[in-house]
C-alpha cells in the first residue's frame, strides 16, 4: 500500500485539491491511467493492484478514491460466506490502518467522530481529518452482487 500512501502525501501538499492537479500527480508518481477521462481529466488510475479514481460533485467538493483489497463475489454472483468477507476485509482493513497512521502524515491526522452516513454505508471505518480534508478507511459493499472492498477516501469539501 506503499503506492497509496506516497499519493496521499503527494495529495497532501495539493491545494486546492483539483482533478487537474490530481490527475498529474498520479502522473508523477507512475501510475497507469485507465482510459476514463471527465472534463479532459484523466480520473481512473492503477498501480501495484490498486485502482485509485478522482471525483468532482456538484458542489465542486474533489475526492480521490482508492481500493486498496477488494474480494469480488464468486462465480454463482453471491458470496458463499458474506460473513467471511466482511470479517477478511475487517483484517485487511486492521492491516492497513498501521501503514497509514505510521506514516508521514501521521503528525497531520486528527481523529474524526464517525456519522450516521458512515455507520450506514461502511461495514467497519475509521475518519481523520487531514489539514481540512476528510481521510475515511473503511470496507465497503455497495450492493449485494458487488465486491467487498477496502477504500481509502480523501476529499476536500465543497465549495458552495
Amino acid at each position: 500500500m506503499a503506492a497509496v500512501i506516497a499519493m496521499l502525501e503527494e495529495l497532501r501538499g495539493l491545494v486546492p485539491l483539483t482533478t487537474e492537479g490530481t490527475a498529474a500527480r498520479f502522473s508523477a508518481q507512475g501510475w497507469t491511467p485507465g482510459g476514463k477521462p471527465r472534463g479532459g481529466v484523466e480520473t481512473s488510475w492503477a498501480k501495484n493492484g490498486v485502482g485509485g479514481w478522482i471525483r468532482k460533485s456538484g458542489d465542486g467538493a474533489v475526492s480521490v478514491s482508492f481500493a486498496v483489497w477488494i474480494r469480488d463475489v464468486d462465480a454463482s454472483g453471491y458470496f458463499d460466506d458474506v460473513e467471511a468477507a466482511y470479517e477478511q476485509g475487517e483484517q485487511a482493513l486492521a492491516d492497513f490502518l498501521p501503514e497509514i497512521e505510521g506514516s508521514p502524515l501521521a503528525g497531520h491526522l486528527v481523529a474524526a467522530e464517525q456519522t450516521a452516513a458512515d455507520e450506514d454505508e461502511f461495514i467497519r471505518v475509521k475518519k481523520w481529518t487531514l489539514d481540512g480534508r476528510i481521510l475515511t478507511a473503511g470496507v465497503i459493499q455497495q450492493d449485494a452482487d458487488l465486491p467487498v472492498m477496502v477504500v481509502v477516501a480523501l476529499e476536500e469539501p465543497g465549495l458552495a
